[in-house]
């Protein structure tokens, strides 16, 4: 009898430690659970992780600015105008083509231009200022361009101006050189209608900034 109740016992203090150690394993997960459910701590200016200001791809990035009408209207008198194109024209070290210009009415072309020699560097210029064909396998070696700029008055006091570019790329090759004209992106017809504004207005176009002189 002694006996059986001993075994019992045994048995009673047995089932009573393991349900201890059940108990301490399951506060344990409620604890790593409980942890674990809390919501993310901010951290502050850090952007990249948690629940900061997140990730603000292209915030507080330039907009892109629209291309400058062309032609573009002045408020201007058209004597002004044309005066103004000479002298932006000798400041960008472009030079008046004679035979080629006729003031008189309204139109002024410059002598070719060329911005840029070597051929290190001429094949990212052009790509710049002209669509440079992907296919196109060719060594350019220089690149140049001329204006064509017309005044058209619209009244006394201003006139649109319109500018067009003739963009062309060197090669050097066995036969000798050889211009080819390619398609133009704008740019130059851009940076000489945004110094022609500059001007006479005393200021750049909107959204423009003064270039350095």
């Amino acid at each position: 009898m002694f006996r059986l109740i001993g075994v019992f016992f045994l048995i009673t203090l047995s089932a009573s430690a393991a349900l201890a150690q059940g108990k301490g394993v399951d506060k344990s997960s409620e604890r790593v659970r409980d942890s674990g459910s809390k919501a993310p701590v901010s951290n502050g200016s850090k952007t990249d992780v948690g629940t900061g200001r997140g990730m603000d791809f292209g915030k507080g990035r330039t907009p892109d600015v629209p291309p400058l009408p062309n032609p573009y209207r002045i408020t201007a008198r058209r004597d002004v105008i044309l005066k103004a194109i000479e002298d932006v024209m000798r400041n960008e070290k472009l030079t008046m083509d004679e035979t080629t210009s006729k003031p008189a009415e309204g139109i002024i072309v410059s002598q070719p231009y060329t911005f840029i020699k070597g051929a290190v560097v001429s094949q990212s210029e052009l790509n710049r200022y002209a669509e440079v064909p992907v296919s196109d396998a060719r060594g350019w070696t220089r690149g140049r361009y001329t204006l064509n700029v017309e005044v058209q008055p619209i009244d006394g006091t201003s006139a649109n101006v319109a500018v067009n570019a003739k963009i062309e790329g060197r090669t050097d090759g066995a036969t000798g050189a050889e211009w080819v004209t390619l398609p133009s992106l704008g740019v130059a017809e851009e940076e000489f209608l945004s110094a022609l504004v500059t001007a006479i207005t005393g200021a750049p176009p909107p959204g423009r900034t003064l270039r350095n002189p």
